[in-house]
């Protein structure tokens, strides 16, 4: 479960950018699996384990330091949005591979779902003020993803058919995230009835999807090829 994770995420790529050993002291990560690195400062470097044996009884930790089995929503929540955003990259590799303008915006997006992450990680009902703080997700990201959906739609022709997932490999991996896109929401929806997350990661998520939608019938537009039109069977 430390694939996706808060400020040392930030740290641990540090580490691989520089090849040194910085000092990371922490000992939770936002999605819950316990770290705690170190460097020596002689120059002397100790490479840090990617493993924590933590979680070998099938049991995790969220933020506040809560132990859950594995299969608690909130961990099913994060995992989801984990692949999300593994498959937001992998149509960023497609789309930057055909030159779009407009994958600073999908790495942006990745960014974002860290955060979301992180606040799915910090149940209300057992968050102190400092971790509520630091999880705090704002309606930004919900206004800036609605911005770029009305540009892209200003650019397209009007929808007037069902279409199915098509449009070439940059197009067709944004609709594979946008449905995946659709299961997070899904999973993170009553985490969010209950009052343990913040109602705006539900927007977001809601948002994205519609933004995935757009962004990938602008991607075929752009690159020449055409959508799918759904047709009934005779």
């Amino acid at each position: 479960m430390a694939s996706i994770i808060t400020k040392p995420a930030h740290l641990r790529c540090m580490l691989t950018r520089t090849g040194k050993c910085l000092a990371v002291n922490w000992t939770k990560t936002s999605f819950g699996s316990e770290r705690s690195y170190a460097s020596k400062t002689d120059g002397e470097s100790r490479i840090p384990k990617i493993y924590t044996k933590t979680g070998d009884k099938g049991f995790s930790s969220t933020y506040t330091g809560e132990r859950r089995p594995k299969e608690d929503h909130v961990f099913e929540a994060l995992g989801t949005t984990d692949e999300l955003s593994s498959a937001i990259g992998l149509a960023r590799e497609f789309c930057i591979d055909k030159g779009h303008t407009f994958t600073d915006q999908l790495d942006k997006i990745q960014c974002v779902l860290q955060d979301v992450g992180s606040n799915i990680a910090t149940p209300q009902s057992s968050a102190r003020e400092i971790h509520i703080k630091k999880t705090k997700f704002s309606s930004q990201p919900v206004a800036d993803l609605e911005s770029w959906i009305d540009e892209f739609t200003e650019k397209l022709p009007p929808l007037t058919n069902f279409i199915l997932p098509s449009g070439g490999k940059s197009s067709a991996a944004l609709h594979i995230a946008r449905t995946v896109c659709r299961r997070a929401e899904r999973s993170v929806s009553p985490i969010v009835r209950s009052g343990e997350a913040d109602p705006d990661v539900a927007k977001y998520l809601n948002r994205l999807s519609d933004y995935l939608f757009t962004v990938a019938r602008y991607t075929a537009m752009k690159e020449g090829n055409e959508e799918t039109i759904y047709k009934r069977p005779e």
